[in-house]
């Protein structure tokens, strides 16, 4: 069986699912997944007997799970074990069963590339740009996709010299980038677009990455000159940054007559390929 015959299971059973917009995670029934992937009539004698076999081998994957309520066959929502996408891929893993294969293959396959990757860095932009060209976007649009990525890496490098923690700090100074240069903030231009997980920068225009590349890369080098030894002060400039960016796209506005800011996502952007 291959990969996409064995992804294909899971558009032949509705495997329920909800996503948390307070951590921007999808979550998955897993009687439901082990119901595909193994083909068993029983899917919770499965999980309740695989729990116990993982218990045993010491991994706290199990301990981890987490319930929510969904609906159940019969109209009624109960609460049932969920994994989010990084659980289920552990999970996936310790399941027996030749649908799973194709799979672990795939993981494995992700894994190496991913080494290969670390050794040779221009391998993972080459990968990047087929992924990008396979998805219907522009060479203009993804020359700009990967010049914005550079952008951003040159300010979280910033931002950590300057004793930015990763994770929440760094949601935080992004999101008074955005909210400055756009008006919105990153929740809100998510909102906009009609995205929940993907990349926000993945559904922009030609015009809104420039900005926000603008943006990015002028909080950089205010940063760099002020060099900021506190977390506030790094978020005063990350306005400051951002503050520029839009004063700059109010301007282009005020001079085209249109709103650069735009509701579309990739979807409708391929459609139209009004990447500008």
């Amino acid at each position: 069986m291959t990969r996409e015959a064995a992804i294909k299971l899971f558009e032949q059973k509705q495997i329920r699912s909800i996503w948390r917009d307070d951590n921007e995670k999808w979550y998955f029934s897993i009687i439901d997944v082990i119901e595909v992937l193994t083909g068993t009539d029983r899917p919770r004698k499965y999980w309740s007997d695989l729990k116990t076999k993982l218990r045993k081998e010491g991994s706290e994957l199990s301990e981890n799970i987490g319930q929510l309520r969904l609906i159940a066959e019969d109209g009624k929502s109960r609460k049932t074990d969920v994994a989010d996408t990084e659980q289920l891929l552990r999970l996936i893993q310790s399941i027996p069963s030749p649908r799973v294969e194709p799979f672990k293959i795939w993981l494995a396959q992700v894994g190496r590339e991913r080494i290969d990757e670390i050794e040779d860095p221009e391998l993972g932009i080459d990968r990047l740009m087929e992924t990008y060209l396979r998805k219907g976007y522009s060479k203009e649009w993804i020359n700009q996709r990967l010049k914005s990525i550079e952008v951003r890496k040159e300010l979280t490098d910033e931002w950590e010299k300057r004793g930015v923690q990763k994770g929440q700090e760094f949601a935080i100074l992004t999101d008074e980038i955005t909210r400055a240069w756009s008006g919105l903030t990153t929740k809100q231009y998510k909102s906009l677009k009609d995205l929940k997980k993907e990349n926000l920068r993945d559904h922009m225009t030609n015009l809104e990455l420039v900005l926000n590349m603008l943006a990015e890369a002028t909080t950089s080098e205010i940063s760099k000159t002020k060099n900021p030894d506190t977390f506030e002060k790094s978020r005063i400039i990350a306005h400051q940054g951002g503050t520029i960016a839009g004063n700059t796209r109010r301007e282009i506005e005020e001079k085209t007559g249109k709103n650069i800011v735009t509701g579309k996502n990739a979807k409708l952007l391929e459609k139209d390929k009004d990447y500008d």
